[in-house]
């Protein structure tokens, strides 16, 4: 560094001509040794660097909620238009939960339209779609007991149930209809005869898919951690599902159509 400090230099004088006057480096500038960054990354034609972090035998919710702490500490110390932004894997998981909701969310709407124009009624539906918070009740415990983190595979594993138990809720409030309009009985009579009737599909049903998941579930080997949190969610949302649709749908048509109502041969 001392050799480079003592390069001569020429700087142009009026009274010396094209020569010059001859000094030093060190006249005109000092040097000194720190880091520095060799690569700087631009998003968006702004300046970046990216601070890379791996972790093991952690769930990225965890990492992220510990991650965006740290940020908010950070954060506050930092001039603008200084910033720090959480990106990689965290921010497409974010992303991906986001979309699932929302379809989530347009697909309950869609089915309950649907079921408003087949059943011609608008509180049958409302029926039909009162299995699906218990189910969902079911898909968390069972992520709970089993240890198992919220994730994508998850979530497919609980559209999957919530599947299952409308299936089994329109056969049940379909017969219950059916039948009153045919005998002209009560909502409880009806309610019970669906349920009588209607009993031994909804568990075959609910039976072979449970007992088809169970090996899934256990997840014994080895990369079957995903498919494992499907298997888990299906089964806690079958199970609590089927109780739903055999114990409470019945109970709840009864209380929204209570009454008898007049058979199909009086209307000829």
């Amino acid at each position: 560094m001392t050799s480079l400090m003592n390069t001569p230099l020429a700087v142009r004088d009026a009274d010396h001509g094209d020569a010059g006057i001859p000094i030093l480096l060190s006249s005109v500038a000092s040097m000194e040794r720190k880091p520095e960054q060799t690569v700087v990354s631009h998003v968006n034609t702004q300046p970046t660097y990216d601070v890379l972090a791996s972790v093991q035998n952690s769930d990225l919710g965890s990492v992220r909620n510990a991650i965006e702490q740290i940020v908010e500490q950070e954060q506050a110390g930092l001039q603008a238009p200084d910033k720090i932004r959480i990106r990689g894997q965290i921010e497409s998981m974010e992303s991906a939960f986001f979309h699932l909701e929302i379809g989530l969310g347009i697909a309950l709407v869609a089915v309950y339209l649907l079921l408003v124009l087949n059943y011609q009624t608008w509180g049958d539906p409302f029926v039909v779609l009162a299995a699906l918070p218990l189910a969902f009740c079911g898909i968390v415990m069972s992520l709970f007991i089993t240890g198992t983190t919220f994730s994508i595979p998850a979530l497919f594993g609980a559209i999957m149930s919530v599947g299952v138990a409308s299936a089994n809720s329109i056969l049940l409030v379909t017969f219950a209809k059916e039948h009153r309009e045919a005998t002209g009985c009560t909502a409880i009579e009806a309610a019970l005869m669906a349920g009588q009737t209607r009993l031994r599909p909804v568990l075959m049903t609910a039976a072979a898919m449970f007992l088809g998941l169970i090996p899934m579930a256990i997840g014994s080997g080895e990369g079957s951690e995903q498919n494992a949190a499907l298997a888990r969610a299906v089964l806690g949302g079958i199970a609590m599902g089927t109780c739903s649709t055999l114990i409470f749908v019945p109970f709840l048509y009864t209380l929204l159509r209570r009454g008898a109502v007049k058979p199909l041969e009086d209307y000829a």
